[in-house]
């Protein structure tokens, strides 16, 4: 299938995360990433903007009774840069979260 979209990591953000979950969680992250890469308009579902913010959106994976959101952003129109992530055990994305990936954000921006 044609890839619309090319996801990276960048740094070990997001590789240092996913080191400690699961085969099965990280099979059910791989195919979210690959929805994304390949779908014209990716539903909110597993793609999110975060409110408030200059580009951040965050990846929305669920596995049984586990959420995670990954933080990312495009570069150029057509590049997800993974970062940061989390398990969701709130209702509310945390504030220290978002606070980090737009620190990322602008390390990654201000590194090109």
């Amino acid at each position: 299938m044609e890839r619309i979209r090319k996801v990276i990591f960048y740094k070990r953000y997001f590789l240092d995360f996913a080191s400690e979950l699961s085969p099965k969680i990280l099979a059910k992250i791989s195919r979210v990433i690959d929805l994304i890469e390949i779908i014209e308009r990716v539903p909110e579902k597993y793609l999110k903007h975060i409110a408030g913010t200059n580009g951040l959106f965050e990846i929305r994976i669920a596995a049984g009774t586990n959420i995670f959101r990954i933080f990312c952003f495009f570069d150029k129109g057509k590049l997800v840069v993974l970062m940061n992530d989390f398990q969701k055990k709130t209702m509310k994305t945390p504030a220290n979260g978002i606070e980090r990936a737009l620190k990322i954000k602008k390390e990654y921006e201000d590194s090109k």
